[in-house]
C-alpha cells in the first residue's frame, strides 16, 4: 500500500507540476511585462521552489566530464569494470593523476545514489584512479535474481578487493563503514593476498552505542518486526522489480528531512529570497544540492532489516557475534590493513566515537597503523563533499595512503 499511495500522489501532483512550469515559463520571460515587477519575481520565485520540491527525480548522472585547471581540460575516464544485478563498478580515471594508488571508494546504500560522492571522486582522482561501487535501484532488479542482505553486500565488496587487488586502497562512507571492515577482517582471516593495503571508514556506525544519535535511538526503540510491517513495501507491477520486498527510498528521505526538518524549510526559504535578489550562483547551489539529495533509490528489505537488526540493535559486530556464511567476523584479525577512521565533531548520524570504535576492535594491528581525524566544525556530509572534504580531510587520507602504500622493491 506505501508504493501504491506514493504513485497515486505523484500522479496527483503532475497537474501541479504542469502550473508551476507553465509560471516559470512566463515569469521568467523578459519580453512578459509582468516579469519586471516585484510581484512578477515572486511568482517566478514561489514556481521554482514549488517546482523543486515535487520534482519527479530519478537517477542523476555524475556530471563531470573533465578537471578544468590552469595548465589546461584534463578529460576524465569513466568505464565500468563489473557489473552484478545488483551493482556496477565503475572507475574513474584522470591524467592530473601522476603516481596513482587504486582506489575502492565504496558508496552507502541507505537511500541515495552514489552520485551522492560527486564531489568525493572528483577530489580524490586528482591523484588516484578511483572505482567505486554503483548501486542498483531494488525497485529495478527482478525478484529471479535472488536476495541481497548483508552477506551478499559483503560478498561483492570481498570480490571487487580481490578483482583490484593487491596494493588496494579501501575508503567507506556511512553505512558500508561495518561492512568494510567485517570485509576486510574475512581476508585477514583467511591471510588473503587480497589484503588492502589501508582501510578508511568515514562516518560510519562501526559501534552504534558509542555514541546516541536520532538513528540509534529509532533502532533500539522499536521490533524488528515493526520495521518490517511498517517501513518495508512491495514494489507494484509497473516496475522491473514488480514482487520484490524493498525499504522505500521515499521513507528514507522522509526520515532523513524530519531529523532537520527547520533547516530544510530555512535553505528553501533562503533560496526563495536568493531569487528574487537575483542571486543566480546562491539560487543554482542550491538547485544541485537537492537534486541530488531528493533523488532516491529503493534497498532491498533483508537489507535494510540485516542492518537494523546486525548493525543497530544487536550491534554484532562490537559484541563479536558477527558472522558471514558461517565464518565468524573477526578484526583482531586484522595486521596487515593500516587503518584511517575519518568523523566529523557536528556528525548527528554516526556522532563521534561510532567508527572510532574500529581502532579498539583491530587490537592486532600495529600501533603506527592507527589513526583516527576528527574534522571540526561540519556534519555528516561535510566530511566527504565541500570546502573541509577537499581542503583538510582529503589531504589526511592521501597523506594516510602515501605513508602506507607499499614501497616498490629496488
Amino acid at each position: 500500500m506505501l508504493y501504491t499511495y506514493f504513485d497515486m500522489q505523484s500522479a496527483a501532483l503532475g497537474p501541479m507540476r504542469a502550473m508551476t512550469q507553465l509560471t516559470k515559463t512566463y515569469f521568467n520571460n523578459p519580453l512578459f511585462p509582468l516579469s519586471q515587477t516585484y510581484m512578477g519575481k515572486i511568482m517566478a520565485a514561489s514556481a521554482d521552489v514549488i517546482e523543486g520540491v515535487i520534482r519527479h527525480r530519478g537517477k542523476p548522472e555524475w556530471g563531470f566530464q573533465a578537471i578544468h585547471r590552469e595548465d589546461g581540460i584534463h578529460p576524465i575516464d569513466l568505464a565500468r569494470i563489473d557489473h552484478r544485478p545488483f551493482g556496477d563498478l565503475i572507475r574513474f580515471k584522470c591524467d592530473l593523476a601522476k603516481s596513482p594508488k587504486k582506489i575502492l571508494l565504496v558508496s552507502p546504500m541507505s537511500g541515495h545514489f552514489a552520485t551522492l560522492l560527486r564531489g568525493t571522486v572528483k577530489t580524490l582522482v586528482e591523484h588516484h584512479e578511483v572505482y567505486v561501487t554503483d548501486w542498483t535501484d531494488a525497485s529495478k532488479v527482478p525478484v529471479s535474481d535472488g536476495e541481497f542482505g548483508l552477506d551478499e553486500y559483503i560478498e561483492y565488496l570481498i570480490d571487487y578487493i580481490k578483482l583490484l587487488g593487491p596494493d588496494l586502497h579501501v575508503i567507506a562512507v556511512c553505512q558500508p563503514a561495518p561492512l568494510v571492515l567485517a570485509a576486510v577482517s574475512i581476508l585477514a582471516a583467511n591471510d588473503d593476498p587480497a589484503q588492502p593495503s589501508t582501510m578508511t571508514l568515514m562516518g560510519g556506525p562501526i559501534d552504534p552505542g558509542a555514541a546516541e544519535t536520532e538513528v540509534t535511538k529509532l533502532a533500539d526503540s522499536k521490533s524488528l518486526s515493526w520495521f518490517k510491517d511498517n517501513l518495508t513495501a512491495t514494489v507494484p507491477l509497473q516496475y522491473e522489480g514488480s514482487g520484490r520486498r524493498v525499504y522505500p527510498g521515499f521513507l528514507q528521505l522522509a526520515a532523513f528531512i524530519s531529523m532537520n526538518s527547520m533547516r530544510h524549510v530555512d535553505a528553501h526559504m533562503q533560496h526563495f529570497n536568493n531569487l528574487i535578489k537575483g542571486d543566480g550562483d546562491s539560487a543554482e547551489s542550491h538547485k544541485k544540492f537537492y537534486d541530488e539529495y531528493l533523488s532516491v533509490m529503493d534497498v532491498t528489505a533483508e537489507f535494510y532489516l540485516d542492518t537494523i537488526q546486525h548493525i543497530f540493535q544487536e550491534r554484532s559486530l562490537p559484541n563479536g557475534t558477527m558472522t558471514w556464511k558461517g565464518q565468524l567476523v573477526d578484526p583482531s584479525k586484522i595486521k596487515k590493513t593500516a587503518l584511517l577512521t575519518v568523523e566529523g565533531e557536528l556528525d548527528d548520524i554516526s556522532a563521534p566515537g561510532q567508527t572510532e570504535a574500529a581502532h579498539e576492535m583491530c587490537s592486532s594491528l600495529a600501533k603506527n597503523k592507527h589513526k583516527n581525524h576528527v574534522e571540526a566544525g561540519v556534519g555528516h556530509y561535510g566530511i566527504f563533499n565541500g570546502r573541509k572534504w577537499r581542503e583538510s580531510v582529503s589531504v589526511v587520507i592521501n597523506d594516510f595512503i602515501e605513508k602506507h602504500h607499499p614501497k616498490e622493491k629496488k
